[in-house]
């Protein structure tokens, strides 16, 4: 059922412009527009829904139908800030309403307790920027649990002797067990480790206008066509512009946010479909953008008041980057294990989630999965035996073969923030717009690396126990490209080396807050989106506070 939206004229002052609909973005929307206030919605890319969502693999991967499009908006990179940035595409993000929760695999635990003091625990990291947050998993729990039973999350409490606490259990049972996900129990307990069934923000059962999960086996990647993976879209957009609230407006390409003589912000600038340049006034701006976008934006705010970026007075706006580290070992198994049918990941376990770093010599931690998430034509190009030649019949037999008896064991681990590791304005690549593209600056810290090699040894226990008849993977390489966008504008208490404050409102603007990924102190030990909007609907919770003291403003 369509939804008659309000139509709000740009020059009308609105309560919130939120800039981006991903994982945020939608519960921001959500919330504030539920609580009264009058809300626009600024994407950058299309309004699509489950009628425009495929299984076309080239329209998905080659044409990036959900994704940031690299010839719209190039990036470069270099591994030091002292080198000369060259182009290469350097990031994904959704681009679309619903963002990059339309098509992430949609692995969803929370973050544990030590995530958040781990800094007060283990000490300084050499060559690292390590802090606590200044918020706790205390602070957190009550939004965990408002994510898992509002947006839709599947899974077992009290199944990993390694979660923290929580006040509820999941609203739903886990989702039937795969292949892959059998192997990995048996082989993991044979080893003495406590494997789990995966939470997942994938419905087990049907909701009001959702359907249960079909397992049609285009996940990653891919938008669900049946309203089954709890995205943003379908969990909380819906729901925002049910209120009459709140108005979603695709397309728009925000570039600035505006500001008053005083310091104040007024409104976001952006350009429509066709490329004509409107402001949105508001009350208050929430940026919303993703850890790559959202610095970005500050950084082309800048002005007079501002000569280092909007809210940058700390000149840590789009430093202290982290990707999470992530590697996998494929195996090939002797009989069908039909993998491919299906949502990705049945099965998780947390034995390594926080290391001993005096003993492994090297600080972090993480976990392993198990795991199938080729389609037919990615797994042709990137599934195969490295030394499989991809033409002729002994590439179809091996092909024919091994799709169905395939499955990894993937890792997945904490990215320590480095300050130098970071999003900034490129000086000479230019996008679409003839605005300044981004330039990542990478370096994995040395104990990233270390710790992904020590996790991909125990993936091969894994799948050594579970019989595999041939298995192969590839040295932890130093990352050039993200998809995990987080730290680059951290929260905290010091107005000099954070640019939020635990409200998600900016040191140096006082109506302008900022929620994302770019909002986490720490990486956690990957899949941080669950985080993101649990951090998005505590955001929500402060700013309704702050707003009907009227305390928001200059």
């Amino acid at each position: 059922m369509t939804v008659d939206q309000p139509k709000y004229k740009t020059s009308d002052e609105v309560d919130f412009v939120i800039v981006g609909s991903g994982a945020a973005g939608g519960i921001l929307a959500k919330e504030l527009s539920t609580n009264g206030f009058r809300v626009v919605v600024l994407e950058q890319g299309p309004y699509l829904t489950e009628a425009d969502f495929t299984h076309n693999e080239i329209e998905i991967f080659a044409q990036d139908k959900l994704t940031n499009h690299p010839k719209l908006q190039p990036t470069s990179f270099r591994k030091t800030p002292d080198e000369r940035a060259k182009a290469q595409r350097a990031l994904m993000y959704g681009r679309c309403v619903g963002g990059t929760s339309v098509h992430f695999t949609a692995n969803f635990w929370r973050f544990h307790e030590i995530d958040f003091i781990e800094r007060s625990k283990v000490g300084p990291i050499p060559g690292a920027n390590l802090v606590d947050w200044p918020v706790t998993y205390a602070d957190l729990e009550p939004y965990y649990t408002k994510v898992e039973w509002e947006i839709g999350v599947s899974g077992l409490a009290g199944s990993s002797p390694f979660d923290p606490p929580r006040s509820k259990p999941y609203p739903m049972p886990p989702l039937p067990v795969k292949s892959s996900g059998v192997l990995f129990e048996r082989a993991a307990r044979k080893l003495g480790w406590h494997p789990f069934p995966a939470p997942m923000a994938i419905l087990s059962q049907a909701r009001p206008g959702r359907s249960a999960c079909v397992q049609c086996g285009y996940c990653l990647g891919f938008g669900c066509e049946v309203g089954a993976k709890s995205s943003s879209l379908v969990a909380a957009i819906r729901v925002a512009e049910r209120t009459g609230r709140c108005e979603i407006r695709p397309n728009s390409y925000v570039h600035r946010i505006e500001t008053d003589a005083n310091g104040r912000a007024v409104g976001a600038v952006y350009f429509d479909e066709k490329r004509n340049t409107h402001l949105q006034k508001a009350k208050a701006v929430v940026v919303c953008a993703n850890g790559a976008e959202t610095p970005r934006l500050l950084l082309l705010s800048k002005n007079k008041q501002f000569p280092n970026g909007l809210a940058n007075s700390s000149g840590v706006v789009g430093k202290n980057l982290m990707f999470n580290t992530y590697s996998s070992v494929t195996g090939v198994y002797e009989h069908p294990l039909n993998d491919y049918k299906g949502y990705c990941v049945s099965r998780v376990l947390h034995d390594f989630y926080e290391l001993d770093h005096h003993k492994v010599g090297f600080y972090g931690g993480g976990g392993l999965d198990a795991r199938y998430e080729w389609t037919p034509v990615s797994f042709a190009f990137g599934g195969m035996p490295p030394e499989t030649l991809h033409w002729g019949k002994d590439f179809k037999a091996t092909l024919a073969h091994n799709f169905s008896r395939t499955m990894e064991v993937s890792t997945h681990g904490t990215s320590l923030p480095v300050e130098n590791n970071s999003f900034s304005l490129d000086p000479d690549l230019k996008d679409a717009w003839g605005l300044p593209g981004l330039c990542l600056t990478y370096k994995d810290h040395p104990d990233d690396l270390k710790l992904t090699n020590w996790l991909l040894e125990r993936a091969h226990e894994v799948h050594e126990a579970a019989g595999a008849v041939k298995k192969w993977s590839f040295p932890a390489q130093e990352q050039q490209f993200g998809v995990h966008l987080l730290g680059t504008c951290r929260m905290g208490n010091d107005p000099k080396t954070s640019v939020i404050n635990p409200d998600h409102r900016t040191h140096d603007v006082k109506n302008l807050f900022l929620c994302d990924g770019s909002s986490l102190v720490t990486s956690g030990r990957g899949q941080p989106t669950m985080t993101i909007m649990a951090l998005a609907f505590r955001a929500a919770d402060r700013i309704t506070a702050l707003a009907k003291r009227g305390e928001i403003g200059a």
